[in-house]
């Protein structure tokens, strides 16, 4: 398939399973609040850089994690059982979504952040659409994640940290949240080996979409409020 040129405005997209074979769905089109709700019920999501116009991928295989199937490495075991760092979620939104932005990365020049893309995520967020977990050391910032909540889905987005195990803490310590609030499936997106180490798992398209189509229906997860998440059971 040809990935389907978007006009500026609207929500309509093509089938997710129509895409080509590296994913893409569609090109261009503005992030406004509508079409970014629209794409995420439909297993699609924005990325790209400053070279390119917008572009709106579904992979196949998907990349999820089952909350309750959550993996703790050893090493993460003890980090926890440390307790050195506090975990909110809510308490600073924008830091968090601007340190993903600024982070290096390793073999990534630049960033896939766009400033239109940080407005977009935290208009979703002031909608109660996106949440942010964040990693404190004493009163600094050192780690976090930020991601979209539709019905009982969580599609995670982007993770930063400054200190090692800060933002590996900040993603269990959510999950474990995310799980007792009534999420059943948090879209990882891409196949990573960081996340293959927490239990995620590829699954087929046609079937990450069967399940989204059912989930987004049921009870939202709670994204607009503001918590202090105390240390994992059984850490």
């Amino acid at each position: 398939m040809i990935p389907v040129f978007l006009p500026p405005d609207g929500a309509h997209f093509p089938d997710p399973a129509q895409a080509d074979r590296e994913g893409l769905v569609a090109i261009g089109g503005s992030l406004s609040y509508e079409r970014l709700l629209r794409a995420y019920a439909m297993g699609i999501f924005p990325w790209y850089s400053a070279e390119t116009p917008v572009l709106w991928w579904s992979p196949d295989p998907r990349c999820v994690l089952f909350p309750r199937q959550l993996h703790i490495s050893g090493s993460l075991r003890r980090a926890l059982a440390s307790r050195r760092f506090s975990v909110t979620v809510n308490h600073a939104f924008s830091d968090v979504i601007q340190q993903c932005s600024s982070v290096p990365r390793p073999g990534q020049n630049g960033t896939w952040l766009m400033p239109e893309m940080i407005e977009a995520y935290i208009n979703m967020h002031e909608r109660g659409f996106a949440l942010s977990a964040e990693a404190w050391l004493d009163t600094a910032l050192v780690g976090g994640l930020y991601g979209v909540c539709i019905g009982s889905v969580f599609f995670g987005e982007s993770m930063f940290h400054h200190v090692p195990n800060a933002s590996k803490t900040a993603f269990a310590l959510l999950c474990q949240w995310l799980g007792s609030n009534g999420c059943t499936l948090i879209d990882c997106q891409q196949t990573t080996r960081y996340m293959l180490r927490f239990g995620a798992q590829e699954m087929p398209r046609r079937e990450f979409l069967r399940r989204l189509s059912m989930a987004i229906l049921d009870t939202p997860i709670p994204a607009g409020g503001k918590f202090r998440l105390a240390e994992i059971r059984n850490a």
